[in-house]
């Protein structure tokens, strides 16, 4: 929990909203939880879209919040090895929507592509989804990644070695989701469906109370000046990673 006590209050209270929103409205395709309860990190478990290449996948990444959350973006790394021309070899997710909200000509992105604070996790999720599938090849994180997958969409499916790459690894993210006790939806029907996982019942009574907003907004209430420290700390700790 010590991370979270560099997290302004109203980094706090969005966080712990968001979180609560998406246990109760799941988005599709995705499940999150909170890594050793610390707000600033979730792992995120992502599900292959039907009648994509990446259909019955299960795909593992961890998603880190900075201390002044929602007014600069969150990072996504996956833990799963993804074949994809957007994620770098050492699973960093590369997507306008995670960038800065710079004005930088040389990226080819609009200001209004980039992060912003009315953007949320829901958002960036579905933008994850969408990637998937379409993926920005004119400024690849994975240039090899670029080049098999432009010929794959170039020859209509005949190029098959980036098909095969993706294949493999949909089936190797299927054991995982099997050792995990995850249900990996195979059909659209199912994919449109809240996600089951296979959990204890002490972490569903967790999951079903008011915990995490209410002892995070204790949390933050208590120290009546958190909002100073924590533009004391930003100084000093940047996005307060180590």
């Amino acid at each position: 929990m010590a991370n979270n006590q560099i997290l302004s209050s109203s980094a706090h209270r969005a966080l712990a909203h968001e979180y609560k929103s998406l246990q109760d409205e799941p988005v599709e395709g995705f499940r999150v939880k909170l890594i050793e309860d610390n707000l600033r990190e979730w792992e995120v478990a992502i599900f292959g879209p039907p009648e994509t290449l990446y259909q019955g996948g299960y795909f593992k990444a961890h998603m880190k919040f900075p201390a002044d959350y929602p007014y600069s973006p969150p990072t996504i790394r996956f833990l799963t090895k993804v074949w994809h021309p957007n994620v770098y070899e050492n699973g960093d997710l590369c997507i306008s929507i995670l960038h800065p909200p710079i004005d930088d000509p040389q990226s080819g992105e609009l200001p209004c592509e980039r992060w912003n604070p009315t953007q949320s996790v829901r958002t960036v999720l579905l933008s994850v989804i969408s990637l998937l599938n379409e993926p920005n090849t004119f400024s690849p994180a994975n240039v090899d990644a670029s080049i098999m997958y432009r010929r794959w969409k170039d020859s209509k499916g005949k190029d098959k070695e980036y098909e095969n790459i993706i294949k493999k690894q949909v089936v190797s993210g299927r054991l995982e989701a099997d050792r995990d006790g995850v249900v990996v939806p195979l059909t659209l029907e199912d994919y449109c469906k809240v996600s089951h996982v296979a959990r204890s019942s002490a972490a569903a009574a967790a999951m079903d109370s008011d915990f995490y907003v209410e002892d995070y907004d204790l949390d933050v209430e208590s120290d009546a000046n958190s909002e100073e420290e924590y533009q004391d700390d930003a100084t000093d700790s940047g996005n307060g990673e180590s």
